[in-house]
């Protein structure tokens, strides 16, 4: 069956309600969804239940922000149960989301940007959820020009003047908290790492040995190339294939549904069961 299995909604950095992207999924024709808000699972009942409203198979889904040095390795978790471990790790994520909306507003402050943390904080959709850094992104649109993601790298990614990785967790810890939640450890967007491929494929070995379970082979931005690497690297080394748009709002390079890819029963089967 078609499936989007990466889609950020308002309970993360997203702007759309889980109604708005089950039902944008339904229309495209896609037949399972999984909405995976950063380092949260924060309303999976109303996800859900808009699933099963526009008749899609849901699956439970979230995205950690896991960092290896300044390096970004997203892991994606799926079929995870919440329960005392979960709220012990996202209660650490969430105080530390707000340490470094601290830290970013400082800095920004320091190079004469008078955002203040208030408004980054007002940028969130959802008001108990973390903080990300998309928010900060957001707020500095009231003093600098530019998009989203324009200020993002001007002023937040690795090596800017606002950076800040605080409290973020390896992705050792990633998988290891997805794993004791009864889900199955998925690398993100692979093609994003930001390293060679020979260093790139080394790290997904070293993920592998360290738990990981499955790779997003197919995505929004990954070349052709890119793409039938990671399908002949996961068939090699037994990993799950995953696929999803990373749509946080329609945007005319990120759109639910694509690219497309087939949760076939084999890949259903390995990500509804825990290592």
């Amino acid at each position: 069956m078609t499936a989007d299995l990466h889609v950020h909604s308002t309970y993360s950095d997203g702007k759309m309600t889980p109604d708005e992207i089950c039902s944008l999924a339904a229309a495209r024709g896609l037949l399972s969804l999984s909405i995976t808000d950063h380092d949260t699972l924060m309303g999976l009942e109303e996800k859900e239940a808009a699933a099963k409203r526009h008749g899609l198979y849901y699956l439970s889904g979230w995205e950690i922000s896991a960092y290896e040095g300044e390096e970004k390795i997203h892991i994606l978790g799926y079929g995870c149960k919440m329960g005392a471990a979960y709220q012990s790790f996202t209660d650490v994520r969430k105080a530390a989301s707000f340490a470094r909306v601290e830290e970013s507003v400082r800095k920004c402050n320091e190079i004469g940007i008078p955002v203040t943390v208030e408004e980054v904080l007002s940028m969130r959709l959802q008001k108990d959820a973390p903080a990300h850094t998309m928010h900060i992104a957001r707020a500095l649109q009231k003093y600098v020009s530019g998009t989203d993601g324009e200020i993002y790298e001007k002023y937040l990614s690795r090596g800017k003047a606002a950076n800040s990785n605080l409290g973020r967790p390896s992705p050792k810890e990633a998988i290891d908290i997805i794993h004791t939640l009864g889900g199955v450890a998925v690398l993100a967007h692979p093609g994003r790492i930001r390293l060679g491929m020979e260093k790139k494929t080394a790290l997904i070995l070293s993920l592998q040995e360290k738990g990981l379970d499955g790779i997003e082979a197919l995505y929004t931005t990954h070349t052709d190339d890119e793409t039938t690497y990671f399908l002949a690297l996961a068939k090699e080394r037994n990993l799950i294939v995953s696929g999803g748009s990373d749509t946080h709002v329609e945007d005319g390079t990120h759109a639910v549904g694509s690219p497309k890819y087939l949760l076939t029963d084999e890949r259903l089967r390995q990500l509804l069961i825990a290592p």
